[in-house]
């Protein structure tokens, strides 16, 4: 662990350097702390914002330690259920029962966040929502939404109006742009944070972040939207940015990297910022790989879910496993987003259990054929 002195009242953050503990624990245990201190709530049964969740920008909407985030919650509870069958293999069952029961509580707080057509972001320390429709400004937060899909907790017919409402209010198909909320922050009368340091439509500030758009890819996937997933990834793809010396002039950055942000609001609609961006650059990878084209490598298995767009017949992938080579080949005849039909290895098709094939470092050529069909 490292070790530093306690905030005090009233402080948020400290800069010191830190010392390195005598104790020492597994990672299972620093895991399980993190948790532990994550179950804190609010009076609205969500976690605490704190100095800011995901978005740091809004380090002021819990400043006084009361304030709480609806996307925080999705996380948390996909968290939860994720982690307590780790933490009851290894005999922890308290902890893991403590985890699942305060699940079950955050999922019906999170279900009363719901706005009429999406979720809230959050609330600030005075009980003030966050990310809703009778808001000024941050009006809809596209992570609050993504999440209800990703983390599977959401309710199913509310988590797909959310994403329908993100398409409605943050995505520009003209301008190629998935915004991470509308409007930008500028003259409310609360204060988020430093995220009102950027002026409306940079950055956070209501600009596209692209590390919460390929979030909305990853949603659009798993809802089995294989048409719209795509099309949002192609948004994404800084390629498409530079189709035109226009397009060059406008966008003003590497159309070859990824990048963190674009910008929102004219004069500068489109417009490039902060490149080379990893977080953007792993999300977007795994959103293409493992959500659009299903590739999944779990416990030494493969696993093969794909969603894809009706239109594309075919889609060849080459996998290395240590000295195995595997060719995998996804057929569309029925011209449909998802829905696995069959799957053979090597000539062979697999029968009964999960679909997933168990990954071999044997030095060979394997061949694996995946067809996807509506029945």
């Amino acid at each position: 662990f490292l070790e530093g002195r306690a905030l005090q009242a009233g402080e948020h953050d400290a800069f010191f350097m830190p010392g390195i503990s005598e104790e020492t624990a597994t990672l299972f245990e620093h895991c399980a702390r993190g948790l532990d201190h994550a179950l804190r709530i609010g009076e609205h049964g969500l976690p605490l914002f704190g100095t800011g969740d995901w978005n740091d920008g809004m380090n002021r909407v819990g400043e006084k330690g009361k304030g709480e985030s609806v996307w925080l919650g999705w996380f948390l509870q996909a968290t939860l259920e994720s982690f307590a069958p780790v933490a009851a293999a290894r005999g922890e069952r308290d902890r893991a029962a403590r985890w699942l029961a305060h699940a079950k509580t955050l999922h019906e707080s999170l279900e009363r966040a719901w706005d009429g057509d999406w979720y809230r972001r959050g609330y600030f320390d005075d009980g003030s929502p966050l990310g809703a429709a009778a808001g000024d400004e941050c009006r809809i937060d596209s992570i609050a939404q993504s999440w209800s899909v990703i983390s599977g907790a959401g309710e199913p017919a509310r988590a797909a109006q959310a994403m329908a409402s993100v398409e409605s209010h943050l995505v520009r198909p003209n301008a190629g742009l998935v915004l991470l909320f509308t409007p930008p922050f500028d003259h409310t009368a609360h204060d988020p944070g430093y995220i009102k340091g950027y002026p409306p439509g940079i950055r956070e500030n209501g600009g596209q972040y692209t590390h919460a758009a390929t979030w909305a890819v990853i949603a659009q996937a798993m809802l089995g939207n294989g048409a719209r997933s795509a099309e949002l990834f192609s948004f994404l793809n800084p390629i498409n940015h530079t189709s035109s010396r226009a397009d060059v002039q406008r966008y003003k950055v590497e159309p070859y990297v990824a990048v963190a942000d674009v910008y929102s609001v004219p004069p500068h609609v489109g417009r490039g910022g902060w490149t080379w961006y990893t977080g953007s650059a792993g999300w977007m990878y795994r959103a293409g790989m493992e959500w659009m084209l299903g590739l999944r490598v779990r416990a030494g298995k493969l696993l093969l879910t794909p969603c894809i767009p009706p239109h594309w017949p075919r889609v060849e992938i080459r996998l290395r496993h240590g000295s195995a080579r595997y060719h995998i080949a996804i057929e569309n005849p029925d011209r449909v987003s998802r829905g696995v039909a069959r799957i053979d290895l090597d000539g062979t098709q697999i029968v009964g259990g999960d679909g997933r094939i168990e990954l071999k470092d044997d030095g060979g050529q394997h061949e694996v054929r995946v067809i996807l069909g509506g029945g």
